[in-house]
């Protein structure tokens, strides 16, 4: 095992040079140490590696005195929802999210949905495994096995409210988990969609395009099978779900930080004066969308440990991030993608408005996207632009974020690789464009 596994926020490696059995058993036994956990719930991915891996975390807990509820196959925020529908300590999933098959790894939280990242007990269980010591037990645990997705889906179907409304809809899952989640669309409201599928074989699991909604390359497929279709909207899941991208009717992609605008307009109506946060990435937009609607906009981090955490100290109702992930108070302020995704489709159930029409208000500014650019000295390159632009209004909550009238930029350091990451927005292209380049230049000089 390589400590290089721990990341942030999960541990990811690749099967089985990076991680493996033995390595899954000793972080199994860490997690009930670290969570002093009586009773946990687990799940797994559709990957190949998922059963054998499973099996030894599985072991790894009740080696350690601790119960086991075996879950199964799951999405990440059946996960979270386990969490705190069931009487756990916790629960834990074999996954590497969206990345490719010939990786696997685990995401842990505590009981209702409190992540365990770097700074919050994943770090002490990397070096509980690593030294290779455990608390001596006598106890062995006992394993059960619990089916959540019914009551993952009635819980859940409560949101929907789409009337007689008939929709088509494009779902594009790249054969991983977001398979798990088209019973919303085709059992509990088969009445109100026709859906066409895309990718959606979890006997070929992780054998299509890159689960990753993100890069907008992955969703060139799925724009054009909407507009074919003559679809209202396309969705397209992670490798674990908890994240979505959607396209509108046209084949247009739909920004997701737009979406954290869109939905908490809609939130907005039956919970006014609601705290909801945004990422220090989203456009301006969402922000006065957020306080136009009677809302209260707060900045947050990137990062999912990071944001849920602000979510509980501010009693936020939603929050919402550029890279997709959408957390909701009715998930313990877990992600539910396919919430994100009942949300948009009941506002366009409410205004009979196609979801080109709803987003268009918010496409006030011009965005540059996030841009990756190696770098020798992170912390060299991010004071040379502190002096550069030290006339804008700065802000360090994550990074460095710089507001000017027409124009702001955000630079932050990658925490695992050599690696600054840019996002800059403008009220022209224009503007945009010449500031892009012209930090481009600096970051890369």
């Amino acid at each position: 095992m390589k400590k290089e596994i721990f990341k942030a926020y999960d541990i990811r490696g690749i099967y089985p040079t990076e991680i493996d059995e033995d390595a899954v058993y000793k972080i199994g036994r860490a997690i009930v140490e670290e969570l002093d956990a009586k009773v946990l719930a687990i799940g797994r991915d559709a990957r190949e590696s998922g059963p054998s891996l499973h099996t030894a975390l599985t072991n790894g807990i009740t080696d350690a005195g601790c119960d086991v509820i075996d879950l199964d196959m799951i999405t990440t925020p059946m996960l979270y929802f386990a969490s705190h529908h069931l009487d756990v300590d916790g629960a834990v999933a074999v996954t590497a999210s969206h990345n490719p098959g010939e990786y696997n790894g685990i995401k842990v939280c505590r009981k209702n949905a409190v992540p365990v990242g770097n700074a919050s007990g994943l770090n002490d269980i990397r070096d509980t495994v690593i030294a290779n010591k455990f608390n001596a037990t006598t106890d062995q645990g006992a394993v059960s096995q619990y089916d959540i997705k019914p009551k993952y889906y009635e819980y859940f179907g409560k949101f929907a409210n789409f009337k007689d409304k008939k929709f088509t809809i494009v779902v594009d899952c790249a054969n991983t988990m977001g398979v798990l989640e088209l019973p919303f669309y085709k059992k509990e409201f088969a009445d109100n969609f026709d859906v066409i599928e895309l990718y959606c074989d979890l006997n070929n699991a992780y054998n299509a395009h890159e689960a990753n909604p993100l890069n907008t390359d992955t969703l060139v497929e799925l724009q054009k099978k909407v507009v074919e279709e003559d679809a209202d909207l396309g969705i397209a899941y992670d490798g674990d779900a908890d994240r979505v991208g959607f396209v509108d009717e046209t084949g247009q992609i739909i920004p997701m930080d737009l979406v954290t605008g869109l939905i908490s307009r809609v939130l907005l109506e039956t919970n006014p004066d609601s705290i909801i946060l945004y990422d220090l990435r989203s456009s301006r937009a969402v922000k006065e969308v957020i306080e136009e609607s009677g809302g209260i906009a707060h900045e947050c981090r990137v990062g999912h440990a990071f944001i849920k955490q602000q979510m509980v100290e501010e009693n936020a109702l939603f929050a919402g991030e550029l890279s997709g992930h959408y957390y909701f108070q009715a998930n313990k302020n877990g992600e539910v993608s396919t919430l994100a995704a009942f949300t948009l489709l009941n506002l366009m159930t409410e205004t009979d408005k196609k979801i080109s029409e709803l987003i268009q208000d918010l496409r006030r500014y011009h965005h540059s996207g996030e841009i990756n650019s190696e770098v020798n000295d992170k912390d060299a390159v991010i004071l040379k632009l502190k002096k550069k632009y030290a006339d804008g209004k700065l802000s360090e909550l994550d990074g460095i974020k710089i507001d000017f009238p027409d124009w702001w930029f955000n630079v932050r350091a990658s925490n695992t690789e050599p690696v600054l990451r840019l996002n800059c927005e403008a009220k022209t292209l224009e503007i945009m464009e010449q500031k892009r380049d012209e930090l481009l230049a600096i970051i890369r000089n």
